[in-house]
C-alpha cells in the first residue's frame, strides 16, 4: 500500500522527472485535477484509472487517495510543479496523521513553476530568494502583505505565485507599490505566462514599467534584488562570490566601495528615488558618512544622465575646478579612460596678477581665465563661493556656456547665495549641495558619479579606484 505524491512540473513533457514517470507507470490509480491528466496520459499503463476530484477539491483528493490505497492499490496523486510547494504533499502527510494510517507516502519532487520561469528569463534566482503566494484563500491578506514588505526590505529576489484572478485583481498592484517604496525604479522584474506550454510568453522589464494588468493566474512573476540586471534581454542576478573574489583579487578598493554603497542604500529613508539622483547621492554619503546628504543633494531633472551623455558623446572634454584639491579628487583612471582633462587656474600667475589689479579673489580671476579658454567646460566648485558667483556673472554676460555645474562651495559667507544664483540657469545641468555644507571632496565625488554613471544600474562603483 503506497501513495506517491508527484510533482509533474510546469506542463512540458521534458520537465517531468524520470522518477515521476516511473511512479505514474507503477500506479494502479492516478488522482488529480483533470487539467493535469493530459500531461501524463502518454505514460500510463493500459487500464490505469484516472480520478478527477475537481478544482479546489484538494482535501477530497487526499481522502480519495487514502481510500484507494487502503484497498491495496498503488496510488499516484499528481500536482503541477513540485507537489511540496503549494501542492498536495503537506496535505497528504497531515491526513496520514489524522487517520493514524500506516500507508507509505513517497514524495517525488518536480520542477516548480518559478524554476521553469526562472530558466526562461535567464538566471534571476542567483542569490537568496523567497516565494510568496498572493492567494488569500488560506492565508489572510494582512499576513501576505507583512511577508511582502519583509521580502522587499530584505532585498530578496521574490517569486510571486497566484498573482491575479477574477476576484484577486488589486493585490499585485499593491505588491508593486510595496516594492517601489523599497527598491529603485530600475529594479528588474520578469514574468512568464504558461511556462513550458504552447502559449508561453516571456517578459523582462523594470519595476517602473511593470504593468500588473498584463498578468493573469497562469503567470509567475519574479522581482529581482538590488544586484539584478538585464543583459542581452536576459534577467540575471549575480551569485556574488565570483564577483567578490574577482574584485578582491584585482581591486580591493572597489570591493569595499561596492559593499559600502549596498549598506548606504539599505539605510536610505527613500531608496526608491530615480537612479540619476540616487547615484550622486550615494557618492556624497559615501564620501562624507553624512546621511543628511539625502536632503542636501539638489539636481536639475535628469542632470546626471544629461552630463554623462555629454561625456559619452565626446562633447565634454574639459573640467574646470575652482581649487586644486577638487581637481585631485577626480579619479585619474576615469579621466584617462574617457579622454577628459582637468584644469585649475587658482595658481595661474595671470590670475594672481589680475586679482591684485582688480581687487578680486584668485578664484574669481581663475573663472575669468577659464571662461576665455574653456567656455563650454564642466565647472566644478568645492571651496570658493566667489568663484561660483563669478561664473554666474560670466554666464549672464554670455562669456561662457558651461556644459554643466557641480556646486559644493563650503562656508558661511556668500555660500548659499552662490548656489541660489546657479539654480537660475535652467539650460545648464547642475548638481548642487544645498546650504552651507560642501567641500572639495564632495565636489570631486559628484564629478566621479557623473563619469561612472554607466555603472549605476548594476550598483558597481569604484572601477577606477
Amino acid at each position: 500500500m503506497k501513495i506517491y505524491v508527484a510533482g509533474i512540473g510546469p506542463g512540458s513533457p521534458e520537465d517531468i522527472t524520470p522518477a515521476v514517470l516511473q511512479a505514474v507507470k507503477d500506479s494502479d490509480v492516478v488522482v488529480g485535477y483533470k487539467y493535469y491528466f493530459q500531461f501524463i496520459e502518454p505514460y500510463l499503463n493500459p487500464g490505469t484509472e484516472c480520478i478527477d476530484t475537481g478544482m479546489k477539491k484538494e482535501r477530497d483528493r487526499a481522502e480519495q487517495a487514502f481510500l484507494l490505497a487502503e484497498q491495496g492499490k498503488t496510488v499516484c496523486v499528481i500536482s503541477s510543479g513540485d507537489a511540496g510547494i503549494y501542492g498536495m504533499t503537506p496535505l497528504i502527510y497531515e491526513m496520514k496523521l489524522d487517520r493514524g494510517s500506516d500507508i507509505e507516502i513517497v514524495p517525488l519532487p518536480g520542477i516548480s513553476a518559478f524554476q521553469k520561469a526562472a530558466s526562461l528569463l535567464g538566471a534571476p534566482m542567483g542569490h537568496d530568494f523567497c516565494v510568496i503566494s498572493l492567494s488569500d484563500l488560506m492565508t489572510p491578506w494582512s499576513l501576505i502583505e507583512k511577508r511582502t514588505k519583509a521580502a522587499a526590505a530584505g532585498d530578496f529576489i521574490t517569486a510571486i505565485y497566484n498573482p491575479k484572478s477574477h476576484g484577486r485583481y488589486w493585490q499585485l498592484h499593491r505588491v508593486k507599490e510595496i516594492f517601489s517604496q523599497e527598491r529603485n525604479e530600475n529594479n528588474v522584474v520578469g514574468y512568464v505566462r504558461q511556462a513550458g506550454r504552447e502559449e508561453q510568453t516571456v517578459t523582462v522589464t523594470t519595476l517602473k514599467d511593470f504593468d500588473p494588468e498584463e498578468v493573469d493566474m497562469f503567470t509567475i512573476v519574479i522581482i529581482g534584488n538590488s544586484q539584478s540586471y538585464i543583459s542581452g534581454g536576459k534577467f540575471i542576478t549575480p551569485r556574488g562570490y565570483y564577483r567578490e573574489q574577482s574584485e578582491e583579487g584585482k581591486n580591493v578598493g572597489q570591493s569595499i566601495m561596492i559593499k559600502s554603497f549596498q549598506t548606504i542604500r539599505k539605510e536610505l529613508k527613500n531608496p526608491g528615488i530615480p537612479l540619476w539622483k540616487l547615484w550622486p547621492m550615494l557618492h556624497a554619503i559615501h564620501t562624507t558618512a553624512d546621511f543628511d546628504m539625502e536632503n542636501l543633494v539638489w539636481m536639475d531633472d535628469e542632470a546626471t544622465s544629461k552630463l554623462f551623455l555629454k561625456v559619452k558623446s565626446g562633447e565634454l572634454k574639459t573640467i574646470v575646478t575652482d581649487v586644486t584639491m577638487a581637481a585631485s579628487g577626480i579619479r585619474k583612471g576615469a579621466l584617462e579612460r574617457l579622454g577628459i582633462q582637468v584644469v585649475c587656474y587658482i595658481n595661474d600667475p595671470r590670475g594672481s596678477e589680475m586679482a591684485k589689479k582688480l581687487g578680486i579673489t584668485r578664484a574669481q580671476a581663475g573663472m575669468r581665465l577659464a571662461a576665455e579658454e574653456h567656455p563650454n567646460a564642466l565647472y566644478v566648485f568645492g571651496n570658493a563661493p566667489t568663484a561660483l558667483l563669478e561664473l554666474c556673472e560670466l554666464i549672464i554676460k554670455q562669456k561662457c556656456c558651461p556644459a554643466g555645474i557641480i556646486g559644493a562651495p563650503v562656508g558661511f559667507v556668500h555660500v548659499e547665495e552662490s548656489k541660489h544664483a546657479a539654480k537660475t540657469f535652467k539650460n545648464v545641468p547642475k548638481i548642487l549641495i544645498e546650504g552651507r555644507k560642501g567641500g572639495s571632496n564632495l565636489a570631486a565625488t559628484l564629478v566621479n558619479s557623473v563619469l561612472t554613471f554607466d555603472d549605476a544600474e548594476q550598483l558597481r562603483p569604484g572601477r577606477d579606484v
